[in-house]
């Protein structure tokens, strides 16, 4: 047996085929409000047992569990899905991806431990939730895939929220803004995919492929009515607000009730 003919019949095992749930179903709306749940419970027992130096205990794990689960994804797409070929679509760079490379790049951060730990809490989250709220490319017509999907982004919640109730994160203004070059940097790269893997290809690394319309819900709008490049300016420009209004989210929480489960030392610097 060929080696592709191999890897092919041993993820058709578990291509275990179903039909879709539709957007905000039932299903849909109850599996989000256990998984959250499940998340923020084992973010706030998590941050209790660990110190903030042995959060690497945590969110290296939780990189290695990212890894395992693209490595199923990405053979499933292929050998199953697309019968061989590839999806440039399905290229692990999207903003709920960077979390994955933060988790197992954390224990050899060094000084910039603090930066990845604040990536995490704040895109990590929007990027977990944005994904549940617009669930469309998390309903595949396979169980695996869709729960997989789903688990995905129920663990960018867990990491984020465990960055967050620990302290790791930086909870100041001044935290958020030096997450600003490691976003930009994750954005030219995303851009530099696109354009190296050609306008014939599906790719839309962050979606702002600079040869189509943004395939996001109003803002593929926005870019057929303002154009392209504008339209990705403005995306980009979204995800920085979005990420903001969730680190303020959290900032205020802090600061305004006190509520908190591991201190940071010097925690109120840049308050």
């Amino acid at each position: 047996m060929k080696l592709q003919e191999f890897f092919s019949t041993l993820f058709s095992i578990t291509a275990w085929e179903m039909i879709p749930p539709k957007p905000y179903s039932v299903f849909h709306l109850l599996l989000c409000a256990s998984g959250i749940a499940a998340a923020a419970g084992g973010a706030v027992f998590a941050s209790r047992k660990t110190s903030q130096e042995q959060t690497a205990g945590i969110l290296f794990p939780c990189g290695l569990v990212f890894l395992l689960l693209e490595l199923y994804k990405q053979g499933f797409l292929y050998f199953v899905e697309f019968n061989g070929t590839y999806s440039w679509w399905y290229f692990p760079f999207q903003l709920c991806s960077i979390p994955m490379y933060l988790c197992l790049l954390y224990p050899r951060s060094g000084r910039l431990s603090g930066i990845f730990a604040t990536f995490i809490q704040d895109y990590g989250l929007l990027g977990g939730f944005m994904a549940l709220l617009v669930p469309d490319g998390l309903l595949h017509p396979y169980w695996t895939m869709m729960l997989h999907g789903f688990f995905w982004h129920f663990l960018l919640i867990f990491a984020g929220l465990y960055c967050a109730f620990s302290g790791t994160a930086d909870r100041g203004r001044r935290g958020f803004l030096k997450t600003l070059p490691l976003f930009f940097l994750c954005c030219l790269t995303a851009l530099s995919i696109n354009v190296a893997a050609g306008p014939l290809s599906d790719a839309d690394m962050f979606y702002i492929s600079p040869y189509h319309p943004s395939s996001q819900p109003v803002f593929h709008q926005v870019s057929q009515l303002l154009g392209i490049l504008p339209g990705i300016l403005i995306y980009i420009g979204a995800m920085v607000l979005g990420a903001f209004l969730i680190h303020e989210g959290i900032r205020r929480l802090h600061y305004g009730t006190g509520l908190t489960f591991l201190k940071k030392p010097g925690d109120d610097a840049g308050k």
